[in-house]
């Protein structure tokens, strides 16, 4: 997955909103009773693991090597790391022939799928770290009732300003929007001639940090209630057009972009709403950009809002060492482990008791991990992604489509999902 779509963290693996739809049935399933369930019956043997991760690059790929080496060192399980080419391909193909890698990254997208047809292990409740994620997190990775996962890191939008382009039109700290009304202000005000004030994605990975802003989103936390046609959405897109037809907003594809850091890396816009993931972009691409990034504004009625991507590390309901696998996540979730990840390839630890550090070593980034008091994940429902696919399209259009006529069909479709 490139950063040019919805890419949820470096470091993430691929979170794939209009992601792997084929999952029911895939899976094998576990014929061993009690454990594919999350009790506290564990397989083990003498078996190695296998880790299967969808890797940002080289980075990360050898930050995960050390990782499972060090653990394997202390443990004495050996354990062998592969790097997919297409994650959810050959996840897929690992449960349809039964033998699925033992670990790996799993997106929340696939996991009622691969949930639902009992290819997962529910260990959630198992994990002796549990209370140490943040809640919003296990929400994203609950399903029927059940934590299946370990939260393995995550992103969060903010909004993300050229500094130069910022001091040119006049404006300073105090400038810095902290409603939508000040943000419409400086969004013109930063709009000239060969650059537009604000950019964005035309998706719901984007659009949906001022919908849950407003109080709303596609779906309720748990993913267990359509809210697309809450008014707080109506308000939300009717805010983003009205900016659209004033001219100081552009979607990224509008302005030639394959996505919101390279509006801004180009200079086409002097803001725009991203993740934590864009520091890697403007380092390697765009170096000469100076840009900070600061919390999106609060929406109408003072509510901040935000939305969240993570993976988390699945293991499979086949796997002939659960327990060892089961060890070598809370490894891998460990404040250590994930401080060692941060550095080598940029994602946010998904524990409270990192948070501090963290902050420390990243203060520029600061804003990003703020949001985790009150990001909201995307949709998990089995057949969510579909909706979303749809949902996306139509945003594309919104400039001259009728925001409640986009919404009301999402809803339609979301509800389909739950009944």
């Amino acid at each position: 997955m490139t950063r040019h779509s919805t890419r949820a963290a470096i470091g993430a693996g691929a979170l794939v909103l209009a992601g792997a739809i084929a999952l029911t049935g895939c899976g094998s399933g576990f014929s061993g009773g009690g454990s594919a369930t999350g009790d506290s019956t564990l397989t083990s043997s003498d078996k190695p693991l296998s880790i299967l991760i969808g890797s940002s690059g080289d980075a990360e790929t050898k930050a995960v090597n050390d990782a499972v080496s060090a653990w394997s060192k202390t443990s004495g399980v050996k354990a062998t790391v592969t790097a997919a080419s297409d994650l959810n391909q050959q996840l897929s193909q690992g449960f349809a022939s039964g033998s699925p890698a033992d670990v790996f990254y799993q997106s929340t997208d696939a996991l009622a799928g691969y949930a639902s047809n009992g290819s997962l292990l529910a260990y959630g409740d198992q994990l002796k770290n549990k209370d140490d994620f943040y809640p919003s997190l296990l929400k994203s990775f609950t399903y029927d009732g059940k934590l299946y996962c370990a939260p393995k890191d995550f992103s969060t939008l903010q909004l993300v300003i050229n500094t130069d382009m910022w001091t040119q039109a006049g404006l300073t700290d105090a400038d810095i929007p902290k409603t939508w009304d000040e943000l419409a202000a400086v969004s013109k005000k930063l709009t000239a001639d060969g650059h537009v004030g604000l950019s964005m994605s035309g998706e719901y990975a984007r659009v949906g940090a001022f919908m849950v802003a407003a109080g709303g989103g596609l779906m309720n936390a748990d993913s267990t209630k359509a809210t697309a046609d809450a008014e707080g959405n109506v308000k939300a897109l009717d805010y983003l057009k009205g900016l659209l037809n004033d001219g100081s907003m552009k979607f990224a594809a509008d302005l030639g972009s394959g996505w919101g850091g390279e509006a801004l890396g180009t200079q086409k816009a002097a803001m725009v709403v991203e993740g934590n993931w864009i520091t890697g972009a403007m380092t390697s691409d765009y170096p000469t950009v100076k840009y900070k990034a600061v919390e999106l504004p609060a929406g109408p009625d003072g509510k901040k809002g935000t939305l969240q991507f993570t993976n988390c590390w699945g293991i499979s309901a086949d796997s002939k060492n659960q327990k060892a696998a089961l060890d070598l996540v809370e490894h891998l979730t460990s404040a250590d482990s994930q401080l060692a990840f941060s550095k080598a390839f940029g994602p946010m630890p998904s524990i409270k008791s990192a948070a501090d550090q963290w902050k420390k070593d990243n203060a520029p980034l600061v804003p990003f991990l703020n949001g985790a008091d009150y990001a909201q994940g995307v949709p998990t429902a089995k057949g969510a992604s579909d909706v979303v696919t749809d949902f996306n399209g139509k945003l594309g259009s919104l400039a001259t489509g009728d925001p409640k006529a986009i919404l009301d069909a999402a809803q339609k479709n979301l509800e389909a999902l739950t009944k």
